[in-house]
């Protein structure tokens, strides 16, 4: 059989290797660290040792067992999940008609949606606060949820990412859909939804990672320690325990473990999302 043509590396290739084994490595040194630091005991922590010599798995232990870990990562789970399905419906609801049908003052009201996004959030967090204290929704645990949920059941980023989306699909297929008889609810969510898979991958991600991550508005939402979020709970632990780091290490990658299931499910729909906005125009 014939030998096969090595490919030879030019000095751009080369370099490009090299960026982006510097880029991979610089990326995943915190997250290394994080991970190792978790598996050293007290005294173990503070020596110049990148690698535990003596591992442990004590500090998980601790968390899992002397912490209320696993309350705040239900609560967190409860918030980031509720919020993400509750952003993909309503706001590809919204993009889908903002982007298929047509009525007066469509894009006034697109405007406006896209206008919030120029509003800080720490703008916004007294009103939000004036307004769930005046409805009383921290004096029961249902409301005390909604409270923490609310600001994020609707995203003008979603809507925005949905409707450019929704505006590549083609009308005389959702045309066709109509003279079979089919109504405009089953149109959107058999027909439209379907096709516009990798922009609600990218849209889930994105608001569970917020959610997840959000840190700021739970911290003065919650009244109650029984409901704080995971950021929350790590926050006052971290200030509970001192200099304790191996714990705190230890609960912050356990609260990594979601991000990441969430991502390997969805990072082929990510993928095909950037391939088929590339090939848009």
């Amino acid at each position: 059989m014939p030998e096969t043509p090595r490919r030879k590396l030019d000095v751009k290739t080369l370099l490009a290797y090299l960026v982006l084994t510097l880029g991979v490595v610089v990326t995943m040194f915190p997250f290394a660290w994080m991970i190792l630091t978790s598996l050293k005991g007290v005294q173990e922590i503070f020596q110049l040792n990148f690698i535990p010599q003596e591992p442990t798995l004590g500090n998980y232990s601790e968390v899992l067992t002397k912490t209320k870990f696993l309350v705040w990562f239900g609560n967190s789970l409860l918030v980031a999940g509720i919020t993400t399905v509750s952003v993909l419906f309503f706001d590809s609801l919204v993009g889908y008609t903002l982007a298929k049908f047509d009525f007066p003052g469509k894009n006034l009201i697109f405007l406006l949606i896209l206008s919030t996004l120029m509003i800080p959030t720490e703008m916004l967090i007294i009103p939000w606060f004036v307004g769930i204290t005046d409805l009383k929704l921290t004096a029961t645990t249902p409301g005390a949820y909604f409270a923490i949920m609310f600001p994020g059941l609707i995203s003008a980023f979603g809507v925005f990412l949905m409707r450019q989306f929704f505006e590549s699909l083609p009308t005389d297929l959702l045309e066709a859909a109509r003279i079979d008889g089919m109504g405009e609810f089953g149109i959107f969510t058999k027909i439209a939804l379907p096709l516009v898979q990798p922009a609600l991958a990218s849209l889930a991600i994105f608001t569970f990672l917020g959610n997840w991550n959000a840190f700021l508005w739970p911290l003065i939402a919650i009244q109650k320690p029984e409901l704080r979020t995971l950021p929350v709970g790590i926050a006052l632990f971290n200030g509970e325990a001192g200099t304790n780091w191996g714990l705190i290490m230890a609960a912050s990658s356990l609260a990594v473990i979601p991000v990441l299931i969430v991502f390997a499910i969805f990072q082929k729909q990510i993928i095909d999302g950037i391939v088929l906005t590339g090939m848009k125009g």
